[in-house]
């Protein structure tokens, strides 16, 4: 009996992770968890030095509006490129500009003449290399594993940017408490070697030839094929809904850390862990269940659990209640982006998969951005509390409508 169930065990443990059997999926995870961690140390410290300097949920919203900015002006633009180069450099080239934007924040800190707008400008440049390497990530990930285990290689890589942002995000709490925002921005900085090395290590089967076709046509051809599936449609529209509503939560956790639990840098930061620690549980459930049926409709189902998340964190006034709330809320947002992701990604064609994905990149981060500043500013208008109940509502209800009215979400 008890073999049996150690057997069990390890067969569990071996479909979870079953990605990692393959050698360029290892590279690049390790290589974009270390950029990751990076990555969240110095958002800590970007957003709680923003707001210690101005206590303005507006220009929150605003540093995250300009970050995301350029994804939604050139992500679709970028998945043209993706379907036309070696992904890798394009992706190496976006590293490259993040690293530098990052390490410029770093010495304007150490030297004491940081002002808000360079942290604003850095936030533009570091997203302009987001939206080109955002479309040749999601384009490269099926030539790293074969294509019956894309939906568990998606939920591992979802899993290392959320690992990444529970460890991440304390790390950057207390650098930012006992050193300096300084050192945080030059650990960013550094984390993108291991990512770039990475890249460069990666033997790709399959690399795109150089289209035939000018820019417009190239994109236009991509909107045309999404258009001309129901599911794509229906999948994209979804996609803006839950990161228009459901990311709002991370940028007014600052709000929520100092003005309604009273919390310095080094609690915002353990708060951020916890949101991270939700969604890396959730990614492995999702990865656990890997190929398995009816993802459409247990998305739908995860939406509306997220939406009443959402809400009761925002409602709650006890610290232990609302950390129990925000974990949950971690879980499910993963569990919904990881498994939309998955059949958009299951529904495109090789050859189009950059152009595709990066509308989805668009859908799904581009949104973000018009979602932060109106978020941000709605909050110093109504509050943050109001605003967080008011997009849980939101989900519930178009997940339900999705549900009642049939959709073709529903029957995936």
């Amino acid at each position: 009996m008890d073999q049996s169930r150690r057997k069990r065990r390890i067969g569990i443990f071996a479909r979870t992770f079953r990605s990692f059997r393959y050698r360029n999926f290892r590279w690049l995870w390790c290589g974009a968890f270390t950029s990751t961690t990076g990555f969240f140390v110095a958002q800590v410290a970007e957003s709680w030095y923003v707001y210690e300097q101005t206590s303005s949920e507006s220009l929150l919203g605003l540093t995250a509006f300009l970050n995301g900015l350029p994804i939604l002006m050139f992500s679709v633009v970028g998945g043209v490129f993706a379907d036309r180069m070696d992904r890798r450099y394009l992706l190496i080239g976006s590293q490259v500009m993040q690293m530098v934007a990052a390490l410029g924040l770093a010495i304007l800190f150490f030297v004491e003449a940081i002002e808000i707008w360079h942290i604003l400008t850095a936030a533009f440049v570091a997203g302009l290399g987001q939206a080109f390497g955002g479309p040749a990530y999601q384009a490269l990930i099926p030539s790293l594993v074969p294509k019956k285990h894309l939906p568990n290689a998606i939920a591992l890589l979802s899993i290392q940017f959320n690992l990444a942002g529970t460890l991440g995000r304390p790390i950057g709490g207390l650098v930012f408490k006992f050193f300096s925002p300084a050192m945080c921005f030059l650990v960013n900085a550094l984390s993108f070697l291991a990512v770039i090395v990475s890249l460069l290590l990666l033997r790709i089967p399959f690399i795109p030839k150089p289209g035939q076709q000018n820019l417009i046509r190239s994109l236009l051809e991509g909107f045309r094929a999404i258009h001309a599936s129901a599911a794509l449609r229906s999948l994209m529209l979804l996609a803006v809904v839950t990161a228009f509503c459901g990311v709002p939560i991370a940028l007014l956790l600052p709000v929520f850390a100092r003005d309604v639990f009273g919390l310095d840098a080094g609690g915002f930061g353990w708060m951020g862990a916890v949101l991270g620690a939700g969604a890396v549980v959730g990614a492995l459930n999702v990865a656990r269940l890997g190929n398995a049926p009816k993802k459409g409709r247990d998305s739908l189902i995860m939406q509306v659990f997220l939406g009443v998340t959402i809400i009761g964190f925002a409602l709650a006034r006890w610290l232990s209640l609302a950390t129990g709330f925000l974990f949950l809320c971690g879980g499910a947002i993963l569990a919904v982006f990881t498994m939309i992701t998955s059949l958009v990604q299951l529904n495109v064609p090789e050859e189009m998969r950059g152009r595709i994905m990066s509308v989805h990149n668009t859908a799904f981060r581009g949104v973000m951005p018009l979602s932060n500043i109106s978020c941000g500013y709605a909050a110093e208008k109504i509050g943050a509390t109001n605003v967080l109940s008011f997009n849980g509502a939101v989900l519930i209800l178009v997940a339900l409508w999705y549900a009642i009215s049939g959709n073709e979400v529903s029957k995936l």
